[in-house]
């Protein structure tokens, strides 16, 4: 028997990519694992429960973990893993686009996370694990409201970690590289874009589908998030993919115009 039987997983935008995929790794490890989706869906990974939950709507939450707690009686581990894209020239947003890329990418994380701190603060124990990004690590021309998000996740996991640790419960961030899923195909187009921007913004959108080509697979996040949700000792934070970890050291070591640089030069913009 696994020694993971009897736990619950919880795992936000399951449905596809790299939620789909986490899903699927816990509920191989033992978990008994729910995904949500924004839409009802039964087409969910094996031997995982789909429910539908807007992670922008408070009820909505609210109601998910009110029937995961009713089904199962307890929530080990969760996933905050949905997620939108958008690329577009910082001002090629209007406040209002930038106002829901962050209510999903950030306050949807806070949301689905204060459902059930309750419940792993009374038993005394739980996983949190979010899905950053190395775009939380690096600045992103033409995704810097994205990028802003990935980076309010970077804090906002670390504090985190520290104002629970004391409970037993532990907060993981998880950065993967490009990847491939249908997620930068559903990326947000700019509502307001300009035409200044037309021809390096679409440089740039060619780089991310080349990009795309060579991307890892979904499952080598899912190894990550399994790892974070299982490790006796887990750590705060997880890259996911070599591109990853060289950006990671990259960003660590590199001079700061040599970084700049070459920023400049993969994203084929004028240095």
């Amino acid at each position: 028997m696994s020694t993971h039987s009897g736990k619950t997983a919880l795992v936000t935008g399951a449905s596809s990519g790299i939620g789909r995929a986490s899903a699927a790794a816990l509920a191989r490890a033992g978990f008994t694992v729910f995904g949500t989706s924004r839409r009802a869906t039964n087409n969910g990974p094996d031997n995982v429960t789909m429910l539908a939950c807007d992670v922008t709507d408070d009820g909505a939450v609210k109601a998910l973990v009110s029937t995961v707690l009713s089904r199962t009686g307890r929530i080990d581990v969760l996933i905050n893993n949905a997620g939108i894209g958008l690329l577009g020239g910082a001002e090629e947003s209007s406040i209002d686009q930038v106002r829901a890329l962050f209510d999903v990418n950030v306050f949807g994380v806070v949301r689905v996370t204060n459902a059930v701190l309750p419940s792993m603060r009374q038993r005394r124990e739980g996983r949190i694990i979010n899905i950053g990004s190395v775009l939380g690590l690096i600045p992103a021309p033409f995704s810097a409201h994205y990028s802003a998000t990935k980076h309010a996740l970077e804090g906002y996991s670390e504090s985190l970690d520290h104002e629970v640790r004391a409970l037993d419960i532990r907060v993981s961030l998880i950065e993967p590289g490009y990847t491939r899923s249908v997620f930068e195909q559903n990326a947000l187009e700019p509502d307001s874009a300009l035409q200044e921007y037309d021809q390096a913004r679409a440089g740039v959108r060619a780089l991310v589908q080349d990009a795309m080509t060579t991307a890892d697979p979904p499952e080598v996040v899912a190894e990550a998030v399994l790892l974070a949700a299982t490790a006796r000792h887990p750590r705060r934070r997880y890259t996911a993919g070599k591109v990853a970890r060289q950006v990671s050291v990259l960003r660590r070591f590199a001079p700061t115009a040599m970084f700049d640089k070459t920023l400049r030069k993969q994203m084929r913009l004028p240095t």
